[in-house]
């Protein structure tokens, strides 16, 4: 196969995930008209045409034509859609999926024997260019399939390869990780509400408060414990929170709900 930039992308899914994949696409180089989208809602694809100047068409032509055919469907939607397309997916076109779950043997079985399938789990901040995305690859899938997805989602933020065995775990860790965090923002500005301040000032603290440890912690060889114990005099008010969290169990909480993530996980494949 050629590079990356000439070939030709179809997106069947066109949620948020499938605009992010479509962001990621024309920023790695490929031209909007060498891609194509598919989804059940016409007035979303006639919107993200019309905003990118994608073309679009239907799945059965995407997986009949594409070189490049990127499932962004809901788990629950795949075996439909695998049933009614997968036929039509020859041995010179490669299967990307990135619907949270799903095998590449269960999607295999609807292919003919030798086609390259990979599983990508990405999440939401790809959408702004600073996701996290772990590539696996399935049975028949080579190593210039991986490194082709690789250049696929290198504006989308940073990747990882991974051994299939582990995506449930990557799901619980970085595919669902953005809403813990989100989750942790909305406590943090509700309780400096309850403390006095307003909800914008809250807010506009909260938010950069977070946004900063953030950009701390991308330094390179920086170590959340060291920064945490920077921030942290004995007996001071960051120790008197951080005893609080210590303790309700916090590091236990995180655990169980990201073990019960991972288990939802493996009961989607």
């Amino acid at each position: 196969m050629t590079s990356v930039a000439n070939h030709k992308f179809g997106i069947i899914g066109a949620g948020i995930m499938g605009e992010a994949l479509l962001v990621s696409n024309i920023k790695s180089g490929i031209d909007a008209s060498n891609i194509v989208i598919s989804d059940k809602r016409r007035d979303r694809t006639a919107e993200l045409s019309a905003k990118y100047g994608c073309e679009i068409s239907s799945a059965e032509n995407i997986a009949s034509n594409s070189e490049n055919i990127l499932l962004v469907v809901k788990p629950q939607d795949m075996d439909s859609l695998l049933e009614s397309v997968g036929k039509g997916i020859s041995l010179s076109q490669r299967v990307i999926s990135f619907a949270a779950g799903k095998k590449t043997s269960s999607i295999e079985k609807y292919l003919s024997e030798g086609v390259a399938v990979l599983r990508v789990m990405p999440n939401t901040p790809m959408s702004v260019g600073v996701g996290a995305s772990a590539i696996s690859a399935g049975k028949y899938a080579k190593d210039s399939d991986v490194a082709a997805v690789q250049e696929l989602l290198k504006a989308s933020g940073k990747t990882i390869v991974v051994d299939e065995s582990l995506q449930d775990a990557v799901t619980a860790t970085s595919g669902s990780g953005p809403a813990y965090f989100f989750r942790f923002v909305e406590a943090m500005i509700a309780g400096a509400v309850e403390l006095g301040l307003s909800e914008s000032d809250a807010h506009t603290l909260v938010v950069q408060t977070i946004g900063g440890a953030a950009a701390m912690l991308a330094v390179e060889g920086a170590s959340p414990a060291t920064l945490r114990a920077n921030v942290t005099s004995p007996n001071g008010t960051t120790f008197a929170a951080l005893q609080s969290f210590e303790a309700s169990d916090l590091e236990g909480i995180v655990k169980r709900a990201m073990t019960a993530a991972r288990d939802r996980s493996r009961e989607l494949s």
